[in-house]
């Protein structure tokens, strides 16, 4: 049973910074790639960031320039390193993770990151 469980989220002011962090049950290196979403109300859940398994990158263009993600291996957890923040940027911030072996997608709860103009 895999488990994702994300921390770091909170209310900081524009401009401001916080570092999101998911730590699964387990390597992290069984999956294809992990990333995180975020889903606002009344908005689609949508995808923020991901890093596959070769280290490859990829942002959603809003994000780009702002946030950074990357993992540690050791410690089976990926981070959300998110820079200059924007009021737009609130939302439930998801962790997920791919295994194309099993065919299996997974999930965390979510941390709320609210950002205050």
């Amino acid at each position: 049973q895999v488990q994702l469980v994300e921390s770091g989220g909170g209310l900081v002011q524009a401009g401001g910074s916080l570092r999101l962090s998911c730590a699964a049950s387990g390597s992290i290196l069984r999956f294809n790639a992990m990333g995180w979403y975020r889903q606002a109300p009344g908005k689609q859940r949508e995808l923020v960031a991901t890093i596959t398994r070769d280290g490859s990158l990829n942002y959603l263009d809003s994000v780009k320039g702002r946030f950074t993600i990357s993992r540690d291996n050791a410690k089976n957890t990926v981070y959300l390193q998110m820079n200059s923040l924007k009021p737009e940027d609130t939302a439930v911030y998801i962790c997920n993770a791919v295994d194309f072996g099993v065919r299996m997608n997974y999930w965390g709860q979510g941390t709320q990151v609210t950002v205050s103009s």
